[in-house]
């Protein structure tokens, strides 16, 4: 079977993101996040539509490199790091922009004669992942500034709740990063697609720009048109969803009330009805968490997944007076039927669906 799956990705929707989010900001410089494969977008062909962003940034140095192959000169930022020496001098020769959370790091770049000319130093406030504790920065800077190619020193910190607006532990990042980069004259970041919407106010009187400072903001799931809210929409938001993740009816057939379907027979028609077969399943990125009962779309209407997902087929309940037929359009998610709340029904975030896109599935760019 060729793969009826296709994921079509809207550019002019991203580069909408891209803009209403870099107004959101409020003068901030903007990185355009383009990690995971530009979170199952298509790296390549979202850094070309993206001539105007300010800033890439990437979780790996092989994402890197592939932008600088593809002759991208924008800016980019190594937002994971470097994992030894050799990826230092790789970093520099891709002209990157290298985020430095560890000691370990540090030593590496004291070894290197060369090292890249912006340095990211990034201060852990609060989610405990990556980072220098708060009492740790001065040192590392100081480290730092004696390397003899580095040219700017920047701060930035990462928000582990800014989606939920109730939650206090920002109020606290935010304060503790503040008393960090008070006298810091250097960049700063820390906005990510939440914060963007929800604590621009807050960030605005906290850290003001001046005259030797820049803020820059991290655009990542809202740059594809999907909202970082568990109770929003990316549309709730103004932003254009980027990814039609489809397929066909590859098979459609009568079933009698009483009978099962898929794996484990997990599913019992209630009454006699038209089952229909669509050309996707986890093997194609749309997840075996899916389960029976999840809203699908086909021929524009919405119907109901029946039974298990499998790797490379889902069965969907057309209804008795279905006259749908093989070759029929299905949509998984798109603008109809918003990833988030395919996510919502899978017990899991729509960055795990569309970044689980599969690489046999067509990419289709318009």
């Amino acid at each position: 079977m060729s793969s009826a799956a296709r994921a079509l990705i809207k550019l002019g929707a991203i580069k909408h993101n891209y803009r209403l989010l870099k107004e959101r900001s409020n003068g901030s410089c903007l990185m355009a996040v383009v990690k995971a494969n530009a979170y199952g977008h298509g790296l390549l062909p979202v850094a070309r539509c993206l001539d105007e962003a300010d800033c890439f940034a990437v979780a790996r140095i092989a994402e890197a490199e592939l932008l600088r192959s593809d002759g991208i000169a924008t800016p980019i930022a190594l937002l994971g790091g470097v994992l030894g020496e050799d990826d230092v001098k790789k970093a520099v020769d891709l002209d990157l922009q290298v985020a430095i959370h560890s000691y370990e790091q540090v030593a590496w770049l004291e070894r290197c004669k060369t090292v890249p000319e912006i340095i990211w130093v990034k201060v852990d406030t609060g989610m405990n992942r990556l980072g220098f504790r708060p009492h740790e920065v001065t040192d590392a800077l100081a480290r730092l500034e004696r390397l003899d190619s580095v040219r700017e020193l920047r701060l930035m910190t990462h928000l582990a709740s800014a989606e939920d607006v109730e939650e206090p532990a920002t109020e606290l990042q935010l304060e503790k990063f503040a008393s960090i980069v008070d006298g810091f004259e250097g960049d700063i970041s820390i906005a990510n697609s939440a914060a963007i919407f929800a604590w621009q106010d807050r960030l605005g009187a906290l850290f003001a720009p001046s005259e030797g400072r820049r803020l820059w903001a991290r655009a990542g799931l809202a740059l594809y048109g999907i909202s970082p809210f568990p109770d929003k929409s990316g549309a709730d938001l103004g932003l254009q969803p980027a990814m039609r993740f489809e397929s066909k009816l590859v098979a459609v057939k009568a079933l009698g009330k009483g009978q099962a379907v898929g794996y484990g027979g997990a599913w019992h028609a209630d009454r006699d009805t038209v089952l229909g077969i669509a050309g996707a399943g986890y093997g194609d990125g749309y997840t075996r968490y899916i389960p029976t009962g999840s809203p699908i779309v086909v021929n524009g209407r919405p119907v109901r997944v029946a039974g298990r997902v499998s790797m490379d087929l889902t069965a969907v309940d057309l209804g008795p007076d279905a006259k749908d037929r093989v070759g029929d359009p299905v949509l998984l998610w798109g603008d109809e039927l918003p990833v988030e709340e395919v996510a919502i029904h899978a017990d899991t975030i729509p960055y795990q669906l569309v970044c689980g896109v599969s690489e046999r599935v067509s990419y289709e760019f318009v």
